[in-house]
């Protein structure tokens, strides 16, 4: 079976993560509810690695911030369109965001693609 995967790369402000984990954990559970098979929020530890582009500054961090890599794993593309479109028609997610200026994080800032799985091992 192929899967289709939404990944995130975001920037919070550590005096924001208490509150963007929680929208996190509700939002994963909504997701999950309406049919993801998978979702996973990652809080930076390692972000200063040897070799390569560090996720700081692909966020653009700032002094206070650090990066959440998150991703949400289903069936297929299609599935994932499906899952989307009822996950935004759910009235608690509306009345838990509140609005693109009740977010806990730079949205300008976020990177957020989909991605066909080609390995799983």
């Amino acid at each position: 079976m192929s899967t289709y995967v939404d990944g995130f790369v975001i920037p919070v402000s550590e005096k924001n993560l208490p509150a963007y984990l929680r929208g996190a954990k509700k939002c994963a559970a909504l997701f999950r509810e309406h049919g993801a098979l998978q979702v996973r929020e990652c809080i930076g530890e390692d972000l200063a690695p040897k070799m390569g582009l560090p996720f700081t500054r692909l966020a653009k961090t700032k002094r206070g911030e650090t990066v959440i890599f998150s991703w949400i794993t289903y069936k297929s593309r299609a599935h994932r369109d499906r899952v989307n479109a009822k996950f935004m028609k759910d009235p608690r997610v509306a009345a838990m965001c509140g609005g693109p200026d009740n977010v806990p994080f730079d949205v300008k800032r976020m990177a957020y693609g989909g991605f066909k799985v080609v390995v799983a091992a």
